[in-house]
């Protein structure tokens, strides 16, 4: 499933002896730690392990909390939890309602007279959650949210284009078409973003209520921060940093939810039973009727196939990391400077780890939950990373991606299409190349 994506790894890997092993990029050495157990190490040991210096041209797609250490990543981590507390999110359940109705209702305006149609799901689905944080990230100034998340997305692919040339001695400097464009994109996200922000900050200061949207939470989580050091701003987030944060959330609401849910919809067409069985708990939990919190918890069979796409198909395939300092791990001793791989896509599919069936679709080694999933008992899954650093909205996504599946359920069924063609690209995460064609069929209930 990943084979074109991770060929270069597996041959990297079969030309060594044992999982760990190590190249020289240039005159820096890279190691891959494929041991669960050293893999764990490296996410707990946030202080020895640090995000490596992002190239010039990424960090005009997305910088903020994921790409900061030390001091830096702990005072962002602070003012942004209260963002996505569980009962925040519960606040934000009718936005994710309002969004995902609205995709049904297309699709259901797209039937033919014998109620099918055969389309691309993955722009939709793609909309679907640009909707979702749109709304939930600006509230009422969500249309503008949303203009500056389609320069985002072209953002992303201008990145995914550069990146194929970053390694030209010299390139990232000249005036290319392709970096131009990335610097007006750039440009014209933060002078929007920093409109939204002042218009809320002066809203704030004139006594206003916040609204509960992330932008409003988090500049209420800053400004608390501030007073309770003495109005000392040092200690809060300035402007720019409130600007990286909102692109992030951008990055990583939209991308990771997106990719769960359009390699949900492909496996569940492949795997009709499964379809047919998360049906059925879908509609023994909530009828025809909107879905709410408490019952998503029940979900049981929709948190397996969750589950089991995550670990097929998990958004990011690697994780990098710079050794700061000489540190020992296991029976391994990294001097400082080694970048270090983290090659999530091949753990995932590693059958000493996952059994004989690690490439195959099958939600039931999730039945028990995570931890009794695999053949070591290890830390083998880890799609929304782990330790200290693990992602902070991943209770947003999986809420967001059962509301979605839970609706879409209630009214389709789906198959694939003959035009569909299977091809997982990387274009920042895991994407469909060829998009997601699939019939929908509506249910006759």
């Amino acid at each position: 499933m990943l084979k074109s994506l991770a060929c270069y790894f597996f041959l990297w890997l079969l030309s060594h002896i044992g999982k760990n092993s190590f190249i020289w990029f240039g005159p820096i050495p890279r190691v891959t730690l494929y041991d669960p157990e050293l893999i764990r190490d490296a996410f707990n040991k946030i202080n020895d392990f640090q995000k490596p210096n992002a190239n010039p041209l990424s960090k005009l797609l997305v910088r903020g909390l994921v790409t900061y250490d030390g001091e830096k990543w702990s005072k962002h981590r602070k003012i942004i939890n209260p963002a996505f507390n569980i009962e925040k999110i519960k606040i934000m359940l009718p936005i994710f309602f309002i969004s995902c109705n609205d995709l049904i209702s297309q699709w259901e305006g797209m039937l033919s007279s014998d109620g099918s149609c055969e389309l691309d799901v993955w722009p939709f689905l793609q909309n679907l959650v640009s909707d979702v944080i749109s709304r939930t990230s600006f509230g009422s100034s969500y249309e503008e949210g949303k203009r500056i998340f389609e320069l985002q997305k072209e953002q992303a692919l201008l990145t995914t284009k550069a990146f194929m040339k970053a390694y030209i001695p010299g390139w990232r400097f000249l005036p290319t078409p392709t970096h131009r464009r990335m610097k007006e994109v750039n440009q014209d996200v933060k002078s929007s973003l920093k409109e939204i922000i002042n218009k809320r900050e002066q809203a704030m200061k004139a006594g206003e209520s916040t609204e509960n949207d992330l932008l409003g939470i988090l500049l209420e989580s800053n400004h608390k921060e501030i007073q309770e050091h003495g109005n000392n701003k040092d200690v809060g987030m300035t402007i720019d940093d409130v600007i990286e944060e909102c692109k992030l959330f951008y990055f990583a609401g939209q991308e990771t939810t997106a990719v769960l849910l359009v390699w949900t919809m492909v496996v569940l067409s492949r795997y009709p039973d499964w379809q047919a069985r998360a049906r059925e708990e879908v509609f023994q939990v909530f009828g025809n009727q909107k879905p709410d919190f408490d019952g998503m918890s029940r979900l049981k069979i929709v948190t397996m196939i969750f589950y089991e796409i995550l670990r097929l198909y998990t958004p990011v395939i690697s994780l990098a990391r710079t050794v700061s300092n000489s540190v020992k791990i296991g029976n391994i001793t990294l001097p400082a400077g080694v970048q270090v791989t983290l090659p999530i896509g091949l753990v995932h599919h590693d059958r000493e780890i996952w059994g004989d069936d690690a490439k195959e679709f099958n939600p039931e080694r999730f039945s028990e939950g995570i931890s009794k999933a695999t053949n070591d008992g290890k830390v083998s899954f880890f799609p929304f990373g782990w330790g200290p650093r693990i992602c902070i909205g991943q209770n947003f996504a999986m809420v967001e991606a059962k509301m979605a599946l839970a609706l879409i359920l209630q009214k389709f069924s789906f198959e694939l299409s003959p035009t569909y063609t299977h091809a997982p690209s990387v274009v920042v995460t895991l994407q469909p190349k060829h998009g997601a064609h699939l019939i929908l069929r509506k249910l006759k209930i």
